[in-house]
């Protein structure tokens, strides 16, 4: 294997979850660049994601569902793979998140967020691997996108923190158990990153300030930096990586 095949995608098939903007949409493109022919799944349209895989001169699919309900997320992967052949890659992107004081946090909104950042992570998993191990020799590789909050409390985002805690430990439990069965699972924990959500941050000079003043890099993220990170979890060269969760978050951590 040479150098550059170690880090590229060619001739592999990615699903990547809530695609249509922010860290999903740089992922896409990240795999896109890579090699990687990317299957975009997402609530919203996608045309600016596929208009951008376009430019690079990638394949883009776009496919419309609700991942707020588990099972027809689970469906969903099982129908993409009996239509338009197998997936090599699994990220698992998408998520919401609700604020509250935790005394005020309502039971929807505790719901809401474990079934879209937990749940439905889990089943996509299961079925994924379900897949993948009814074909004797075939690989495969799964990204899950946890957060800092899989290591950190946070405040007024009590459902967010507890699925990303538990996306992190079924990142780590899903490793253990198909790491010798030819299935990487790992992670990315994102820091504070240039999208749509942080947009009110960066537009607070003080809080702008007081984040920028913690993250040693002295930037903000950009969403490609994720994507880059997605897609050596994605490539051969991370073939002996199983149940890390990578921080992206320009030392946020280790301040």
């Amino acid at each position: 294997m040479s150098d550059l095949s170690a880090f590229s995608l060619a001739g592999k098939r990615v699903l990547v979850t809530g695609a249509n903007t922010g860290i999903g949409q740089g992922i896409a493109a990240s795999v896109a660049r890579a090699g990687g022919a990317v299957i975009g799944v997402g609530r919203s349209a996608m045309d600016e994601t596929a208009a951008r895989i376009a430019k690079l001169g990638g394949s883009f699919e776009a496919v419309a569902a609700d991942l707020a309900d588990p099972a027809v997320a689970a469906a969903m992967l099982d129908r993409i793979w009996d239509e338009s052949g197998p997936l090599d890659g699994l990220v698992n992107n998408a998520g919401i998140i609700r604020r509250a004081d935790a005394v005020d946090l309502s039971e929807a909104d505790w719901d809401d967020v474990i079934d879209i950042n937990l749940k439905t992570v889990f089943r996509l998993c299961q079925n994924f691997a379900r897949r993948v191990l009814a074909q004797p020799g075939r690989r495969g590789k799964i990204v899950n996108i946890a957060s800092l909050l899989s290591f950190q409390g946070g405040i007024r985002v009590a459902s967010y923190t507890a699925s990303k805690h538990g996306v992190l430990g079924i990142t780590r439990l899903l490793a253990c158990e198909w790491a010798h069965r030819g299935i990487n699972v790992n992670g990315i924990a994102p820091g504070y990153i240039e999208t749509n959500n942080t947009e009110a941050l960066r537009g607070d000079p003080d809080r702008s300030t007081a984040i920028l003043g913690r993250i040693p890099a002295g930037r903000w993220g950009r969403p490609d930096d994720i994507g880059d990170a997605a897609v050596f979890l994605l490539a051969p060269a991370s073939d002996y990586m199983h149940g890390a969760v990578v921080a992206v978050d320009g030392g946020w951590l280790a301040r």
